[in-house]
């Protein structure tokens, strides 16, 4: 009976916690103006910063980095001048208008729903939640990919399953972005960090370069382990907080009706399947063989590549076109103007992200030309440097160090451009190797991507949660996905932990020491 109650307390108190995040965080303003207020804020700061004379020293380069005062002749030019371009050139807008065209038609032809509804009465609960979170992960694979298009397909498992969509959101967009570095597959990321530690590593004598498989035994096991640790976070924390939630206009999805196919979705399934086949079989012809002309032109590798960076656009066609052949089967599409439809249905859907994105784009430019970013990242390690704590204290301490400064400053590449300078030499010191520096760096740096409203994804997952319920705030979905922050990154510091003990190779022909 004591244990029982000891377990009854510790639900109570995690659930007033969540409570209280969520009543705090409902008290934020809509997205819109909180990105407005915060711009105006680092544009005084950025004036007053100015004035004290505010600088950091780049460890790769030697240069003194200062603060630009945005709240000058310059700034104001350059502002007016720019703010149309950053709208128009915003990377993930594109990224996430082209994709969703594509899964517009696939869904509301019917394919996404048959789909996901023969997923979720196919395959048993506990094995759907940590495929989610796999999935998810593993989408990173083409770049930004997976944050656009896990969500969905989530919600509508979830609601297949008789859970609320709201749930399935969360968890796709959890998975997705807490763990956004681990992967079965060698993916850009890899590539990306791994050049620039070799940049770093080749102005130390006697340490070699590091590849992009560096970190790849660690990433693989990650992925298991988050999607173990994603499940039990929805199971025990997301589903039943959800509950509450209304369905709002997506209330006409019956998860009692049958899950047996009907003649005329059998035939579109299989139109659908003979048409995804044929994508994915020429998209193979022009990758997989040396020759390929989505191979890397110069180094005849796939990563990087043509046919990662053209992920995206080889998505839309893998949606869009399965989805046009299934609705012509069920006829649920009768003339090719449907697919315009359609698409034109999706984009409405997306009209409040795409107004946000107005505002999101200019902070985050302001935030970059003002030179703060830098400055704050820069500072921070030096901080690190200096309190002279080794082993696993100072691992987890500069874990959480990179996840809070994740929270401001989204590229990873650019922290890992500042953090690598400073930690690859310091710690190879100590006998760590820069791949092992690494690989802490991106546990930290994917870890609180899902909880920080600063992420350029974040504003689209508000968009999507209040097609279901338009009084959820932002402080209910950042207690929704609190949970997912704290569990995975405790779970992954334990892994951490335990291969370091163990001394294991952490990816192809690396280890923890020197």
């Amino acid at each position: 009976m004591g244990n029982k109650g000891k377990i009854g307390n510790s639900k109570e108190k995690s659930s007033s916690f969540l409570d209280w995040i969520e009543k705090m965080g409902n008290k934020l303003p809509h997205p819109f103006w909180m990105f407005v207020w915060i711009t105006i804020f680092i544009v005084f700061i950025s004036f007053i910063t100015s004035l004290l004379g505010v600088q950091a020293t780049d460890p790769a380069t030697g240069v003194v980095i200062k603060v630009q005062n945005l709240l000058s002749g310059d700034g104001l030019r350059r502002f007016l001048q720019e703010m149309v371009t950053n709208f128009a050139h915003f990377a993930p807008l594109g990224l996430v208008l082209v994709m969703l065209m594509g899964v517009s038609v696939a869904e509301k032809s019917g394919l996404l729903s048959v789909v996901m509804r023969n997923l979720a009465f196919s395959v048993p609960r506990k094995v759907v939640l940590p495929v989610i979170f796999i999935i998810g992960a593993c989408g990173n694979i083409g770049s930004d990919a997976g944050v656009v298009i896990v969500p969905p397909i989530a919600a509508l498992i979830f609601s297949q399953m008789g859970l609320h969509p709201i749930a399935g959101l969360i968890a796709g967009y959890a998975g997705a972005t807490a763990g956004f570095t681990a992967n079965f597959f060698i993916a850009g990321t890899d590539v990306l960090l791994a050049g620039i530690s070799t940049e770093v590593t080749s102005k130390i004598p006697g340490i070699g370069e590091v590849s992009a498989t560096a970190n790849w035994y660690f990433m693989i096991v990650s992925t298991i382990l988050l999607g173990l640790g994603g499940a039990f976070v929805v199971t025990r924390y997301t589903i039943p907080r959800t509950r509450r939630f209304s369905m709002g206009d997506q209330s006409n999805i019956d998860v009692s009706e049958s899950h047996s196919l009907t003649p005329e979705e059998r035939k579109g399934l299989k139109h659908a399947g003979y048409a995804a086949l044929l994508i994915i079989a020429l998209v193979s012809l022009i990758t997989i063989p040396s020759w390929g002309p989505l191979r890397n032109q110069e180094t005849g590798g796939i990563v990087p590549s043509p046919f990662l960076r053209g992920l995206v656009p080889i998505l839309f066609f893998l949606f869009a076109i399965p989805g046009y052949y299934y609705g012509k089967a069920t006829g649920s599409i009768k003339h090719p103007d449907d697919i315009i439809k359609y698409m034109g249905e999706g984009m409405k859907d997306l009209s409040g992200y795409i107004v946000l994105m107005l505002v999101v784009a200019q902070f985050i430019n302001l935030f970059n030309w003002s030179r703060l970013d830098t400055i704050l990242a820069i500072h921070g390690a030096d901080f690190l440097q200096s309190t002279g704590l080794t082993g696993v204290f100072m691992f987890t301490l500069y874990m959480t160090l990179v996840a809070l400064i994740n929270i401001f400053i989204g590229s990873g590449s650019a922290k890992w451009a500042i953090f690598a300078p400073v930690f690859i030499p310091m710690l190879a010191q100590l006998g760590f190797t820069p791949a092992f520096v690494q690989l802490m760096y991106r546990v930290g740096d994917s870890i609180t991507n899902s909880i920080s409203p600063l992420y350029v994804y974040f504003p689209l997952l508000i968009g999507w949660i209040r097609q279901y319920d338009k009084k959820v705030g932002i402080g209910t979905v950042i207690s929704l996905l609190l949970p997912y922050a704290i569990v995975l990154f405790l779970m992954w510091l334990g892994l951490l932990f335990i291969w370091f003990w163990l001394d294991l190779p952490i990816g192809v022909g690396e280890g923890i020491y020197l």
